[in-house]
């Protein structure tokens, strides 16, 4: 019989504070292992149903529903975080978590055979909250979805001028065709507007409003060829 707590337990010679801290997108990857390591309380239960009726009213009333996590460093912010987006993925593994039955039997209706598109990205290392929001945003969908256009996030105007320069210098055929390089790739998300550029519709884009979709195609179609 043991005597001892080292010959029960694996103890580590040292613990650095950051040593439990679980970067989400990590987490996410290493699904099988955050779900092993994670312990979900009463109240944490309570707190995955308050989480996924917000993301609910936002799908049925199709309006954006905004809200923040906190708590103290090392309090499992991220790991929550990780363990709702393996939920809302319907990874089966986490949708079998004992604790979370009840939890996962109130939303299977309305999660069931949903696509969420989840973007786990960290303010670390970055140098404004422009480059961490909208840069992670980019970086993520070349990530996940290659195939798909840059979205059109960026700042326009600069973008717009060196594009109308870059076409008087090239000219239309060359400034165009270089455009059209990726039209028809099997991206069509774009629908009707997924048809190539032209004079008429790159000046048509140049004047419609700032969120329009086809000034957002625009400047995902120029970050896409001349970025």
């Amino acid at each position: 019989m043991p005597t001892y707590i080292k010959d029960i337990l694996v103890l580590p010679d040292r613990v650095m504070r950051g040593d439990f801290v679980l970067k989400l997108s990590e987490g996410v990857d290493k699904a099988d292992e955050t779900i092993k390591n994670y312990v979900v309380t009463p109240q944490l239960a309570e707190s995955f149903d308050r989480a996924l009726n917000v993301i609910k009213a936002g799908v049925l009333e199709k309006t954006s529903k905004g809200c923040y996590l906190h708590g103290s460093f090392g309090s499992g912010k991220s790991h929550f975080m990780a363990i709702l987006n393996l939920l809302l993925q319907g990874n089966t593994r986490a949708r079998s978590i004992p604790e979370l039955a009840g939890v996962i039997s109130v939303h299977y209706d309305w999660t069931q055979d949903k696509k969420f598109f989840l973007m786990p990205y960290h303010m670390i290392g970055k140098e404004s909250m422009e480059q961490a929001i909208l840069g992670g945003y980019v970086d993520y969908v070349k990530l996940r979805h290659p195939e798909t256009s840059v979205p059109g996030i960026y700042r326009s105007d600069e973008l717009f001028k060196n594009a109308t320069d870059l076409r008087e210098t090239l000219g239309d055929e060359k400034f165009f065709d270089k455009m059209n390089e990726g039209v028809g790739s099997g991206n069509t998300d774009w629908g009707d507007m997924a048809e190539g550029w032209t004079g008429d519709a790159f000046e048509t884009a140049l004047k419609a409003p700032p969120r329009s979709d086809e000034k957002t195609r625009l400047v995902g179609a120029l970050v896409d060829t001349f970025n």
